[in-house]
């Protein structure tokens, strides 16, 4: 029962009607189209609340994905109730946390400018982030990274999404940045996250969400790099201004 991912189209979007499809074993709320972004690629899901015609709330601690991206489950808090199918209900965002998420999860797009290794993991949240590089000495200082990051974001670049076939991103295997994990195969379309005007920043295969500008990033800093194994270096992204 796949859902309509309304996020991919607009991040912005904070509150829809949607129709229950279905209640899975475990209480798992799916729905015929969502605002809510499912646990994936390193960001974690969005909470808020679904709200019943006649005005009850079922708060919503957890989204994640089931079998694929598009199978987007909705998972109420403890003891919260649980809609009927074909119920109609309206969905509102945690909008406050979603929105530092897009500005934490953007950052890390600039990072990855800034630090062109493959990366071999990342983990997004709302102040501490971090990314690891497959990289055997950093080589880098955290002021030299900060510098080349803030640049990125007072440049004030547009962000936006496109999307390439299956075919494209063979032809240019360079756009994938994760060292272990790869888009998946035989989707028939990619869907790339691009920064600066004709993506003149930078383009890479990714499904979470971002802000339109990296201005909206505000202040962020380096706040430690971390030497994690032999050719792994972890750099750890936070927001505010840069402190020695």
């Amino acid at each position: 029962m796949a859902t309509q991912a309304l996020f991919r189209d607009d991040a912005y979007m904070r509150s829809v009607e949607a129709r229950v499809i279905g209640v899975n074993e475990r209480g798992g709320i799916i729905l015929d189209r969502t605002v809510f972004y499912g646990t994936s690629g390193g960001q974690p899901g969005d909470t808020g609340t679904l709200t019943r015609a006649d005005g009850r709330a079922i708060p919503i601690a957890a989204t994640v994905c089931g079998e694929t991206k598009d199978d987007i489950i909705h998972v109420p808090a403890e003891g919260a109730e649980r809609p009927e199918t074909g119920e109609k209900l309206t969905l509102a965002l945690d909008w406050e946390r979603r929105y530092k998420l897009m500005r934490m999860h953007t950052a890390c797009h600039l990072l990855s400018v800034v630090c062109p290794y493959p990366i071999t993991g990342a983990s997004v949240s709302e102040e501490d982030s971090r990314i690891d590089f497959d990289l055997p000495d950093a080589g880098f200082t955290k002021e030299e990274v900060t510098e080349k990051m803030m640049e990125l974001v007072e440049g004030d670049h547009p962000v936006f999404t496109r999307w390439i076939s299956q075919e494209d991103l063979a032809a240019n295997p360079s756009l994938v940045k994760s060292k272990n994990v790869r888009p998946p195969s035989g989707a028939g379309r990619i869907r790339l996250v691009c920064i600066g005007e004709e993506a003149a920043v930078d383009s890479q295969p990714c499904g979470g969400t971002h802000v339109l500008r990296t201005g909206e990033i505000g202040a962020v800093h380096i706040g430690k790099i971390e030497k994690k194994g032999r050719e792994n270096r972890r750099f750890r992204l936070r927001f505010g201004a840069f402190s020695a």
